[in-house]
């Protein structure tokens, strides 16, 4: 039996046709930018305390009143505020997660998303499915991480950025019993924003923060305002030379995404090597579904096609990455949010 184009069609409202449905997918970058705007100018924390007239949200801001509002009403279309009578707007619960102090905070990875450096790379796309290369280092002339290194002013908006995403996989410490351990290692952990949500709910635990030496002297306020500064061991180096050996626990997250899979087995063979036989090592990255299901986890593999040479992959990817690095996965630990972790031991 051959497929119709019919029955190859995503569902769509009834009586709308494909052209309408079509355009606002094609306008989706206008919507990230107008998000990334609110989220710039702070217009969460003015809202937090009820609806304002747009007027007293600009002068607050420092906005041009008639530019914000063209914002804030395209914003309101999809949900992340509420247009009141008398052009006043109040937050949904999707625009309470754009506000600097709420838990989870996605302020920072809209800011990131709507930055210029990452335009620029997105807008690469072509020339990356092209060449196989990162779009980010056909933008900008070289890889992510050493762009970082050289513009402090990006590398901050990034860290926010990271720090989002931390709060986002939280959810992954309700899914998963870290009390287990004696001592977590962060491995790749930026600036310790997970680190710090793991031994802030485990108060018997002590945690060991390592990644390069210019990414964890950032860490020193997040680990304070946590206040698990005292049960927090800092160490620089590259997780391709050695990572600090005897805990209990090894967790990357967000990392073996950022590498295609021959670095990925170099990244874990060297926590194989550091780890006790106990030790268990947890991954902590969205798993891809092995079929066509829609999956957030699709669109996060497009971020990694443009930022680096890694990509987002499927539980059976999963397995035979740890198989090569010595290491024998275990079960896949799915949470609340789009992270889940992927549970390991030494292979014997």
């Amino acid at each position: 039996m051959t497929d119709t184009a019919s029955e190859l069609d995503p569902p769509t409202p009834a009586g709308v046709p494909p052209e309408a449905a079509l355009m606002p997918l094609l306008m989706g970058g206008f919507v990230t930018q107008s998000i990334s705007v609110v989220a710039r100018f702070g217009v969460a924390d003015v809202l937090a305390e009820g609806p304002r007239p747009v007027e007293e949200i600009a002068a607050e801001v420092g906005a041009h009143t008639l530019s914000l509002y063209r914002v804030l009403r395209v914003v309101a279309d999809f949900g992340v505020l509420t247009e009141l009578p008398g052009r006043r707007f109040a937050l949904t619960a999707q625009g309470e997660l754009l506000r600097s102090d709420h838990s989870p905070s996605l302020r920072g990875l809209a800011t990131h998303f709507g930055s210029h450096f990452h335009r620029a790379a997105w807008s690469h796309l072509y020339e990356s499915v092209a060449s196989g290369k990162p779009a980010f280092d056909l933008a900008h002339g070289e890889p992510q991480f050493d762009y970082y290194r050289t513009h402090p002013e990006e590398a901050a908006i990034f860290d926010g950025a990271m720090t989002s995403v931390a709060s986002t996989i939280y959810a992954t410490l309700e899914a998963y019993d870290f009390s287990r351990f004696g001592t977590v290692a962060d491995i790749g952990g930026g600036n310790g924003a997970y680190l710090a949500g793991i031994l802030a709910k485990n108060p018997e635990l002590r945690g060991i923060l390592f990644d390069l030496p210019d990414v964890v002297e950032r860490s020193a306020s997040v680990l304070r305002s946590a206040g698990v500064a005292d049960r927090c061991k800092v160490v620089g180096g590259s997780f391709f030379d050695g990572v600090p050996e005897g805990a209990d626990a090894y967790v990357l997250t967000a990392v073996v995404h950022d590498w295609d899979d021959d670095r990925s087995v170099d990244i874990l063979r060297t926590i194989r090597a550091a780890m006790p036989e106990h030790a268990t090592v947890l991954l902590g990255e969205p798993v891809v579904p092995d079929g066509p299901e829609p999956s957030v986890a699709k669109l996060l593999d497009l971020e990694t096609l443009v930022g680096t040479t890694g990509r987002q992959r499927t539980e059976s990817e999963f397995r035979d990455l740890l198989d090569r690095s010595g290491l024998r996965l275990t079960r896949i630990i799915h949470s609340s949010g789009p992270d889940s972790l992927v549970e390991a031991v030494a292979r014997r």
